[in-house]
């Protein structure tokens, strides 16, 4: 490879660098347009980004695992030895 040859390939490489760099740059900056864009409009909408349904899906959680703690405690309440236990303590009161 001569000198001329190693010259406009070192060119070259630098060229697409650079433009490749300039690139990168520009989708960044794009994407930062596009962000603050999508932010306006939501804003400006009043779009809340789809946290509406997010209480909804919470309640649920909450009443099923309530529902759950409730059956457990039925199963409890209804064994031999609590039955005795809050029998004797009912006993107890009225006697009293």
């Amino acid at each position: 490879m001569t000198r001329i040859d190693g010259i406009l390939s070192e060119a070259r490489t630098s060229s697409e660098t650079g433009m490749m760099n300039r690139l990168r740059s520009g989708i960044g900056e794009a994407h930062k347009r596009m962000c603050l864009a999508d932010a306006w409009f939501r804003l400006r909408l009043g779009d809340d980004g789809g946290e509406r349904g997010a209480a909804t899906a919470e309640y649920a959680v909450v009443l099923v695992a309530a529902t759950g703690f409730a059956g457990l405690l039925a199963v409890v309440l209804k064994s031999d030895s609590v039955k005795t236990l809050l029998t004797g303590i009912v006993k107890k009161a009225l006697n009293v």
